[in-house]
């Protein structure tokens, strides 16, 4: 498994290289997050060994039994949606919140970090595909949602995330990051140079997001697939 994860790491690198190369972006411009959702906890370790230093889970439960069994050497950030009756437990378990869908469910996760005393870093995360069976808030009202968020003070607004459209149409997963990619200018305007993250692009896209201004892309299969 550690040596498949190398060479896969090599390739990803590879990819990121050229896609770089492309646009006239910097290598180091692009942070990975590796997705070690539904792999065991041991990749976390091969993972973190390899110098990524950014680990991404979906679910509570599933993050909650890997993160007690291993010594923590890396970020945690929790990619998958969030239900407001676990924001509780996110907030204990991981650095990262990068799925603020609503300003509901950030008043809520900030409600549980008063209580732990601690400032949490998140991400509003949006809906720049427009499709009604994904989570996320409307592009339309991504600026005035952010400010709101500004306000709450144990939440540290780092930056956006997004998931591109469930489709091989490149031309409409490009418009999606596009999208995306003017929002968070749009904000990091508003914000100013705190607000550095724009998280979209993943295992199948992640060379078109880096293209259209990703800054950090979620990476699973693409890493651990054997």
């Amino acid at each position: 498994m550690k040596q498949k994860f190398i060479d896969n790491l090599a390739l990803v690198r590879r990819r990121i290289a050229i896609a770089c190369q492309r646009v006239g972006r910097q290598i180091d411009e692009i942070q990975i997050v590796a997705v070690t959702k539904n792999y065991p906890a041991s990749v976390i370790e091969i993972a973190t060994a390899e110098e990524l230093r950014n680990i991404g889970e979906n679910r509570i439960k599933e993050a909650e039994d890997k993160f007690a069994s291993i010594t923590k050497t890396a970020t945690y950030h929790l990619i998958g949606h969030l239900q407001s009756n676990k924001a509780k437990k996110a907030v204990a378990l991981f650095d990262v919140i990068q799925s603020v869908d609503s300003l509901k469910l950030a008043r809520i996760i900030d409600r549980e970090a008063e209580k732990l005393n601690r400032i949490m870093e998140c991400y509003l995360q949006v809906n720049c595909s427009h499709e009604e069976q994904k989570f996320g808030a409307n592009p339309q009202d991504c600026l005035e949602i952010l400010k709101e968020i500004l306000a709450l003070k144990n939440l540290n607004l780092t930056g956006l995330m997004t998931m591109g459209p469930f489709t091989d149409n490149e031309k409409e997963i490009r418009e999606s990051f596009k999208l995306c990619h003017k929002l968070f200018k749009e904000s990091k305007a508003l914000i100013g140079d705190s607000f550095c993250n724009l998280s979209m692009g993943m295992s199948g896209d992640f060379e078109i997001a880096i293209e259209e201004g990703s800054t950090m892309i979620r990476i699973g299969s693409a890493l651990f697939a054997s």
